[in-house]
């Protein structure tokens, strides 16, 4: 491809500075070294680059031989969102179990663990936490991403999460702001709206981002949603009004601002990828997140050249750049200071399963005995979403095997009605006693619909639900977890052999 700007000067390390890019392979590659040499600050690591810590820490090593002082991105919400145990399930609950518990030490303890993790493995940034409120609990996006849908509960656990995490130097990325908890469209795929009054936003939303800030969150990160009352042309991404006016000057925040994944549908799919970009920076944002699709060198040459070129055509004001590559570096150098002072308290390996079986909601409907023998797992599966990914396991049944030899398991999708799914589920089990389990049954009428016809022929069948729990709970035991982290599914299966 041609490009504009042919060798390392001032503009142009600028605009690879601003850049946050992904990559293929669970090695470094030879481009990305070699942009980094010329001012790429930062990349990004997405399940596709993850096998092992080992692995991961080996990646980092030859990064940081490149540039030591290089932020290493990764989306580690734990729970749902999982990068790093990306093929396994997470080791922590997500944030809607934490909120469950309601316990903001615990989340703080957490949140801590999992930072020692990341920085044990060379990773200094995590887009993570979620600080939406999840108003809308058909959201097929946030829902268990969120703490809950009390913004006083989510304050709390933000500030805690941030704080966790940032004790062991790794940056926090508190997002979306200003706020995703309300939408009922995926920005994956297309533009969310929000149409509430300001003052709901400025009572409901906010509170989360203010706590952020008050905790010392080191980067926040927009979302690619339009909010009307706060700018009804622009989504808060591209919004100067959203990123400069409120959350710079009147949240007085100072730290980093990152994109959401600019590929996503919602920018790339109205205002296009390059030109894209160059709005958000201008509207005030710093950093910009992509890769997560598009990966490879030519992406990150043409969005280098595109800044270059908006600030040679006047588009964007040069100083606007520099600013934002400054605050880039400026966190690079956080990390390096809060990496070397290190966390002050002990490791606590067991602390995520301890924190899922502390979220767990049991209601029982009747005597249920203890279970000593084989059961059928019948997972229903929804469709994922693009954030959670379809590489992660999920479910209590790996578990169960284990806890109750000979146990088997099968799964079925919306692709079958609900008496189809049921009398699958029916067949497969033989006789044996039935585990259902379900993911956010309120928003899946065919899920609802077979666990109808499979409780009415089996009415001893355990339920375990893996989403938000918004339908009745039901089955002769029903186990909410409040997500469907590896350990999460660990607890459910502890659970569902007690009886």
């Amino acid at each position: 491809m041609t490009t504009l700007a042919t060798g390392p000067d001032t503009l142009t390390r600028d605009a690879l500075a601003v850049l946050q890019p992904g990559f293929d392979g669970t090695t470094a590659p030879d481009w990305v070294r070699r942009r980094l040499g010329e001012g790429l600050a930062s990349v990004a690591l997405f399940g596709r680059n993850v096998v092992t810590e080992e692995q991961v820490t080996a990646l980092t090593g030859q990064l940081r031989a490149e540039r030591d002082d290089l932020l290493v991105a990764i989306d580690e919400e734990s729970g749902d969102v999982t990068r790093l145990d990306v093929r396994t399930g997470s080791s922590f609950p997500g944030n809607h179990a934490l909120g469950a518990v309601d316990d903001p030490d615990l989340t703080r303890a957490v949140s801590r663990e999992l930072g020692r993790r990341l920085a044990a493995c060379g990773v200094n940034f995590d887009w993570a936490p979620s600080a939406d409120v999840n108003a809308n609990a058909d959201n097929p996006v946030i829902g268990v991403r969120s703490f809950g849908a009390s913004t006083g509960l989510v304050a709390r656990h933000t500030a805690a999460w941030v704080e966790g995490l940032q004790s062991t130097g790794v940056a926090a990325c508190t997002k979306h702001f200003p706020g995703h908890g309300d939408t009922n469209v995926d920005s994956h795929h297309a533009v969310p709206r929000i149409d509430v009054d300001a003052e709901t936003l400025y009572a409901r939303e906010l509170p989360p981002f203010r706590a952020a800030i008050a905790a010392g969150t080191r980067a926040i990160m927009s979302a690619h949603i339009l909010v009307p009352a706060l700018d009804p042309d622009r989504p808060g991404t591209l919004s100067s009004r959203i990123l400069t006016d409120l959350l710079r000057d009147e949240l007085g925040y100072r730290g980093l601002i990152v994109t959401d994944g600019m590929e996503m549908r919602a920018i790339s799919g109205t205002y296009g990828l390059e030109h894209g970009v160059v709005l958000a920076i201008t509207a005030g944002a710093d950093a910009i997140c992509v890769g997560g699709g598009l990966c490879d060198e030519g992406t990150v040459l043409g969005l280098r050249d595109a800044l270059v070129a908006a600030v040679r055509s006047g588009e964007l004001p040069e100083e606007r750049l520099a600013d934002a590559a400054a605050r880039v570096r400026d966190l690079a150098r956080w990390t390096a200071e809060a990496r070397t002072a290190g966390p002050a308290t002990a490791p606590d390996p067991a602390i995520g399963l301890i924190a899922a079986r502390r979220a767990l909601r049991v209601t029982r409907t009747g005597a249920v005995a203890p279970l000593d023998t084989p059961v059928h797992v019948a997972q229903f599966e929804p469709a994922r979403n693009i954030a959670v990914g379809d590489q992660t396991p999920w479910g209590p049944a790996t578990e169960l095997r284990r806890l109750l030899p000979g146990s088997t398991t099968g799964s079925t999708t919306g692709s079958r009605t609900g008496d189809d799914a049921a009398a699958q589920v029916l067949a497969a089990a033989d006789g044996r006693r039935i585990v259902a389990v379900v993911r956010d049954e309120h928003r899946h009428p065919w899920m609802g619909a077979a666990l109808d016809t499979l409780l009415a022929a089996r009415p001893d069948t355990i339920v375990v639900e893996m989403g938000l729990p918004q339908a009745a709970p039901r089955g002769a035991l029903h186990i909410a977890t409040y997500g469907a982290a590896r350990v999460c599914g660990v607890a459910a299966a502890e659970a569902v052999v007690a009886g």
